[in-house]
């Protein structure tokens, strides 16, 4: 079986002096192994391309019929690690609390271990017949989130 650690280490030498991050690393029983990776820009295909090769070098030639294949964290994949947390301050994002709460919209901040999210809801103000959008600003430890992704929007 190919060893998951030795892999990471591959992975993380090769994206040393860039500004790629390694999201995840999965290795298979089958000798499968998928590389996700995210960059505060956009990741090319050539960028992929260069670093499967940098792995594959990196990687002990005792290991024999495997499968590489190294991708970038897609839009919508939920966040799994900081720089993914550190990319979209000021994008919207959509999330889901521990308690259970579905919240959307913009990642005003990040802190050491929580963030400010500030979205709008609709609330009856004093001396008003109905009700308005108001923009809420809500901190939210890190510990409280069960899944957070960019919000996509087609316009």
């Amino acid at each position: 079986m190919i060893d998951k650690n030795e892999v990471l280490k591959a992975v993380e030498t090769a994206i040393e002096g860039t500004d790629l991050f390694v999201v995840d690393v999965e290795v298979s029983p089958a000798k499968s192994i998928i590389v996700e990776v995210d960059s505060p820009e956009n990741i090319d295909i050539d960028t992929c391309t260069s670093l499967t090769r940098k792995i594959e070098e990196l990687l002990p030639a005792e290991l024999e019929d495997y499968d590489l294949e190294v991708g970038s964290a897609g839009l919508t994949s939920p966040f799994r690690v900081r720089g993914q947390w550190e990319k979209n301050v000021g994008n919207e994002i959509e999330l889901l609390t521990a308690d259970g709460r579905k919240l959307t919209g913009v990642l005003a901040s990040l802190g050491e271990d929580d963030f400010t999210l500030e979205y709008q809801v609709k609330e009856k103000l004093p001396g008003k017949k109905r009700p308005e959008m108001v923009t809420k600003s809500e901190r939210i430890p890190l510990e409280n989130v069960k899944k957070a992704s960019y919000l996509l929007r087609f316009k």
